[in-house]
């Protein structure tokens, strides 16, 4: 997971590592402790150590080897248990003076001595007070400074994890000294709270707007609030539910209750509607409502079923995608079974006690504008339903067409798999040359952070650089900047970063990378960009030899930017070959060779100072200026047995050449990760199949495996998931409806809208140029549930008319379409209102919820107009081949009883 809060503590006056002690010793380990915090990164780590820097000129002169320095430190710093004495009437603890606390305890230190006088360690370098690591630095903005990278633990809230670390602010700030300044650089429950906050903003207007409908379609106040119980009643049973499931207010929840808005009254809107027709009739509250009831409350309870039955298969979802979609399925389910509930029970009660004619007086001129209006539209409608009827083929061959247009479409559309979102932040990786000296990448990092402080729209940032567990190299660095909040700035944070790339580009010896972090990272290892393409083989050589290939193909692809490859093999190094006969002829082991070289040049740890409080390393290394030559390697010298001093070269042979700075491995195999960003516009989907095809163009070997990681890799898994949901989605809503009607026919008929509805979605997609990412899928399931209550009200009328009437096909969804023609306007436009505001959302993260009310939007406004003329003609024809295969099986039933008869 990716951190929640950055914090920074910077000093002018106090060394670094003093700040380091505050950092780690009293921040980090009380973080550490709170509850869902998986642990503490620290960022420029300064804690306090004793360097030992010898000169070998001055060890080679007094005949010491560097070895014996070493032992020498271990046997003058040492913290061993001592003892307790025990008298008659009293104990006394034993405490020797064995440690050495600070650099000047160390500088008189006898080493050896020579014609009877000591020779000290002051004499053999320098002694000086350090940090462990001094080839590492982090800066916030331009001021050196440790910071602090909290995580949280999956599955924790993010906000009450930060709110529980803000707590301790407070006291940190108390028991800091003030020369030390402790500031918060990021703040992730930020975001999140302007995220859910423009949501609930959302949900109130989906409510304000749906209840809208209501009453400009019913024009009765009474009617209108009646109906509009279903929606608080909704909501708060929801919450309840979500309670009892352990679901925390987020965006996924908070989304589901949104667009459940647009629905969920959809039920309570269609009863009201019917016992509002019957109160027209002239019957009483009570008859109207119960008459009223009893004629539709099948049809809700088909709709209720059905809607929940898009769904089921998301409860059995596995992987990224199901973990993202399960929250949302539980949330909206609960909020359609507690309003199928209401609108069976609640309302037609309310209608029986409270429910009154519409005062027509009272309403004046809106009640005759709409009267009008709606009156038109009927108008309309039955003279193309006419029509429409009347060129039944063609329509037909439409719908037949539809289908295909729908599949064209899914193919045709860009495809992503998370929307990225602006949440005003940039990271940032940073890459010099191989071999490049910490020296020199601290004055390059310090050119690119000089060009990101004029940045206008960057509010602070933190940099570092120096080799951790994430990018163990030395040659690497990173960046985090923190924007300005969106309502100060005009650019997006991807319009900041291709600003700030050409910038950055300038600065000579050195590359940069930067990314939009996305909401939430999938698998794969932390890399320079976004995506990863990772190769496989068991021989390595072979890998060297085609990795390379790869990352020229994608650098030539124009849908990509930042393609880098983790494969680092041109490192500068010396190679010590020992000649080993040489060596053990004297004495001088592989073992000693290298132990000397660790000590020179590793930073080796060669004793610790303990406190009461912490522990120091004591560090040997030679003085810097015998750090920087390969030459200075013969300076060493390695105590033979004969008790002579050799110089290391006279036992090995010294030369230069290129190697590998890491060699990385995915599972058991040496693997090599290509990664890349998306240049502004394209898809990923468009990208991963084109890396495909042109990796395969290129030939690779059988044994060199390819794939794609991390976000990538989710994504192809979520595509095949997509088509099996949706797959599965229409089946169980078939075996659902076939059920309830006892039919397998007339399930076809009320699916025969979802073609339209995929068409209007697909296009929106493609006329605002937004991909199908998962949420805008979300909308697409949404639709199939959605649009087939147009269908349900319609048939299910025909059909008891046909049965309690005997009136043909023809005529009885005529009669059905007409008399549900405003049930279903109202329901429709309930739905759209309740889902345009998450379509035209412009708050803090509607990146990602826009693409699913585009969806919902567009298939709404489409299959509004078409599933109106083309689902009567569907159940027309599906009713005459069902009347033919009654016949057929009557016939051939009548042919069997016969012979029958005849063989008695």
């Amino acid at each position: 997971d990716q951190p929640v809060l950055y914090l920074a503590l910077s000093s002018d006056i106090l060394p670094l590592s003093m700040v380091d002690e505050y950092a780690e010793t009293l921040m980090a380990q009380r973080i550490s402790m709170v509850s869902g915090v998986a642990q503490v990164m620290v960022y420029g780590a300064q804690k306090y150590a004793v360097r030992v820097q010898v000169n070998p000129q001055a060890l080679s002169s007094m005949g010491i080897a560097l070895d014996e320095v070493a032992e020498a430190i271990q046997k003058s710093n040492v913290n061993l248990p001592t003892g307790t004495l025990y008298g008659r009437h009293q104990a006394f603890t034993v405490q020797a003076t064995g440690q050495l606390f600070n650099a000047d305890a160390y500088r008189p230190l006898i080493v050896a001595y020579r014609d009877g006088s000591p020779i000290r360690l002051e004499q053999l370098g320098r002694i000086i007070d350090s940090v462990e690591n001094d080839k590492a630095a982090s800066w916030l903005n331009n001021s050196r400074a440790i910071v602090l990278a909290i995580q949280r633990q999956p599955g924790t809230n993010t906000v009450a994890v930060v709110d529980a670390i803000k707590e301790l602010l407070p006291s940190f700030r108390d028991r800091i000294p003030a020369p030390i300044n402790l500031s918060v650089l990021y703040d992730r429950s930020e975001t999140i709270r302007d995220s859910v906050d423009d949501v609930k903003f959302t949900l109130y207007l989906a409510v304000c707007l749906v209840v809208m409908v209501i009453f400009l379609f019913l024009r009765n106040l009474s009617a209108t609030i009646i109906s509009s119980l279903a929606l608080p009643l909704s909501i708060i049973g929801t919450f309840a539910v979500m309670q009892r499931m352990g679901y925390s207010l987020d965006n996924i929840s908070l989304m589901a209750i949104t667009l459940s808005v647009g629905f969920v009254v959809d039920d309570a809107i269609v009863m009201l509607e019917n016992i509002v027709r019957h109160m027209e009739m002239g019957k009483g509250r009570m008859e109207a409502a119960i008459d009223g009831a009893r004629e539709i409350g099948f049809t809700i309870l088909s709709m209720t079923l059905s809607l929940i039955a898009v769904f089921i298969p998301l409860f059995f979802m596995g992987g990224i995608m199901g973990r993202l979609l399960h929250e949302f399925a539980v949330t909206i389910t609960a909020a359609v079974l507690i309003s199928g509930f209401v609108s069976l029970s609640l309302t037609p009660m309310m209608c029986s006690r409270f429910l009154h004619p519409s005062d027509t007086a009272r309403l004046g001129g809106l009640y005759e504008f709409s009267e009008h209006f709606f009156n038109a539209m009927l108008y309309g409608y039955e003279r193309s339903l006419r029509m429409i009827l009347r060129h039944r083929l063609l329509t037909l061959i439409f719908s037949i067409l539809l289908v295909g247009v729908t599949s064209y479409l899914f193919l045709l559309v860009p495809k992503e798999f998370i929307p990225s979102q602006d949440t005003g932040r940039i990271v940032g990786f940073t890459e010099g040359i191989q071999g490049i000296s910490f020296q020199s990448m601290v004055e390059h990092q310090q050119a690119l952070t000089e060009i990101i402080s004029r940045e206008p729209n960057i509010d602070n940032f933190m940099s570092a650089i120096g080799a951790r567990s994430s990018s163990p190299t030395g040659n690497s660095g990173r960046f985090f900047l923190t924007l300005k909040p969106r309502s100060e700035r005009k650019e997006t944070v991807e319009q900041i970063i291709q600003d700030l790339r050409k910038k950055l580009a300038v600065v000579p010896g050195i590359k940069v990378f930067m990314q939009n972090p996305p909401i939430i990272r999938i698998g794969g290892r932390l890399t320079k960009s976004l995506y990863q393409y990772t190769l496989q083989a068991t021989d390595m050589n072979e890998l060297q030899e085609w990795a390379p290939r790869v990352e020229e193909v994608l650098k030539d692809m124009p849908e990509l930017q930042d393609v880098s490859s983790d494969l680092e093999i041109t490192n500068p190094q010396v190679l010590v070959e020992i000649d080993r006969n040489k060596a053990l002829s004297m004495g001088i082991t592989p073992e000693q060779i290298e132990s000397t070289l660790y000590d020179a040049y590793g930073s080796r740890q060669v004793s610790t100072i303990y406190t009461s409080a912490n522990q120091y390393q004591v560090i040997l290394e030679v003085e810097p200026q015998y750090q920087q030559s390969p030459a200075s390697l013969s300076m060493l010298y390695l105590r033979a047995t004969s008790g002579k001093l050799v110089p290391l070269d006279s036992v090995a042979v010294l030369s230069r050449n290129l190697g590998p700075l890491t060699v990385n491995h995915t599972g058991q195999l040496p693997s090599v990760t290509v990664s890349f960003n998306l240049k502004p516009g394209v898809a990923l989907g468009d990208a991963v199949d084109k890396i495909r095809k042109s990796v395969q163009e290129l030939g690779l070997p059988a044994n060199v495996i390819t794939s794609f990681q991390g976000t990538a890799q989710a994504f192809e898994d979520s595509m095949k998931g997509m088509w099996l949901l949706l797959i599965m989605a229409i089946l169980v809503i078939y075996i659902v409806l076939g059920i309830l009607y006892e039919s397998f026919i007339h399930p076809l008929t009320i699916l025969s809208g979802l073609p339209s509805a995929g068409v209007g979605a697909l296009l929106t997609l493609l006329f605002f140029d937004t991909s199908l990412s998962i949420y805008a899928f979300v909308g697409i399931i949404m639709l199939i549930g959605i649009v087939k209550k147009n269908a349900i009200m319609m048939i299910d009328f025909a059909l008891m008319v046909q049965r309690r009437d005997g009136k043909n096909p023809i005529e009885a969804i005529f009669d059905g379409c007409i008399l549900r023609f405003r049930p279903i306007m109202m329901t429709t436009m309930a739905a759209l209102m309740g889902s345009l505001p998450i379509a035209l959302g412009l708050g803090a993260g509607a990146e990602a919820r826009r693409p699913l009310g585009m969806a919902v939007v567009g298939g709404l406004l489409l299959s509004q107009f078409l599933t109106l003329d083309i689902t009567p003609v569907i159940y027309i024809y599906l009713e005459s081949f069902a009347a033919w295969l009654r016949r057929m099986l009557g016939r051939k039933l009548n042919h069997i009883s016969a012979e029958n008869v005849e063989a008695l």
